[in-house]
């Protein structure tokens, strides 16, 4: 990503915001760029977009189909002469190249005077903020170690959700023998990669995942890495084959756990949003759960909004009206309600969240209880490549542990 930004920013210093299309009204006015377009994704997204519109304010909506997809919408603004307002991004150390490189506008004002330094978690405000000032509008807090199971077919089969990883082989096998797809998967080679994290944090423990996911190349070459290597692909016995769902989308896994056609899936709690959006509820329909081994930690993901730097009148106006928005105490309860994850402000009443919420606000509270996601922990570029080796590997029994291990390698070394 840093060479995408580094572009981002020597355009940024040769185009003039001339292009850039007028409003019609003196009304704040915003475009979004943004990859949330599941169900439960775009109904948690409208939380926002009906508060800012009943404020008497515009919105135009740009999604796009996923973060890469944002990346090049919002470059290609930028090469057209006007940045978008506002667009989607992740809180994490990654996302510091952006104020880093003179690309968004920081919004401490708005920070400062609604007292942000009291109503957020401390390990939150550090993923915001570049160099003592807040750059980012945090949404909200995902974990992306959760296990859901369905009810249903849990009962049918007589097991319970899993405590350890032979545990969980167990009932797989035992769905699998009564004619029913185990673990519920998507095509897209992400949904692989957060297996391999809960993973390689039962076999390396907190510090070993700690230094793996900061791009300790060594590591790697760790025995325990294909101890690790081998088991994601035995759990690969336990999904469909790729032919069969490399045109599925994660949120078409997770509704076939709620519909009782997959005994689980390893998801982040965006899955809860999308059950629910769907109208299924937690124990009639499906359980929750830390994926074994790493029920100590909770891999957090802090979903959040940028402000590219534009010289539309009016627009860093509107950036920081929108920032004050999305914190808002009652759009925060909202938004997680339907989004399935957490709000990112201390002072919201958690009795309105259910038992999987409880679970995960109880896991936000524990000392040193949150470790970053893979995705959160090393750079975008970085991180792709792990990740496309990962889910290469998991697809393809041609390839040996051994030879996704030297391409691990060689991915950390290029750091």
């Amino acid at each position: 990503m840093k060479g995408i930004i580094r572009t981002w920013l020597a355009i940024a210093l040769v185009v003039a915001d001339v292009s850039a299309p007028a409003f019609a009204s003196n009304a704040m006015s915003v475009d979004v760029v943004h990859f949330w377009v599941s169900k439960s994704e775009a109904g948690a997204l409208d939380v926002f977009r009906k508060a800012w519109v009943a404020a008497g304010n515009q919105w135009a909506d740009m999604p796009a189909e996923n973060k890469v997809a944002v990346q090049r919408v919002v470059s290609d603004r930028i090469a057209n002469g006007y940045p978008p307002a506002v667009m989607q991004w992740n809180a994490n150390d990654g996302s510091r190249e952006l104020p880093e490189m003179g690309i968004v506008q920081d919004i401490e004002d708005v920070a400062q005077v609604d007292h942000w330094q009291d109503v957020i978690p401390a390990s939150v405000l550090e993923r915001i903020s570049y160099r003592g000032k807040v750059y980012f509008a945090p949404t909200n807090i995902h974990a992306e170690n959760w296990l859901w199971t369905s009810t249903k077919m849990f009962a049918d089969a007589g097991v319970s959700v899993p405590t350890s990883w032979d545990n969980l082989f167990s009932v797989a096998e035992k769905i699998k023998a009564a004619g029913h797809v185990p673990i519920a998967l998507g095509g897209a080679r992400w949904e692989v990669s957060l297996i391999f994290n809960d993973i390689i944090y039962e076999k390396f423990g907190p510090e070993g995942y700690a230094r793996l996911m900061s791009g300790n190349a060594a590591l790697v070459q760790d025995p325990r890495m294909i101890e690790a290597l081998e088991t994601l692909s035995r759990l690969s016995d336990y999904t469909e084959p790729f032919a069969m769902r490399k045109n599925k989308t994660w949120a078409d896994a997770t509704a076939e756990v709620g519909a009782g056609q997959a005994g689980m899936q390893f998801m982040g709690d965006w899955a809860k949003g999308e059950l629910m959006a769907k109208g299924y509820h937690v124990d009639s329909d499906f359980d929750c759960a830390l994926v074994p081994g790493t029920s100590i930690a909770y891999f957090m993901v802090i979903d959040a909004f940028a402000f590219p730097l534009t010289n539309r009148d009016g627009t860093a106006d509107a950036q920081k009206a929108f920032a004050r928005m999305v914190l808002d105490r009652d759009n925060q309860v909202a938004f997680s309600r339907i989004k399935g994850s957490l709000p990112v402000r201390t002072d919201v009443d958690p009795a309105g969240l259910d038992r999987c919420g409880q679970l995960g606000l109880k896991m936000i509270k524990v000392k040193k209880g949150d470790v970053s996601a893979q995705s959160q922990a090393m750079p975008s570029q970085m991180s792709e490549g792990w990740i496309g080796v990962v889910g290469d590997f998991f697809n393809n029994k041609n390839m040996s542990p051994q030879e996704a291990q030297k391409r691990l390698y060689d991915i950390l070394m290029q750091r």
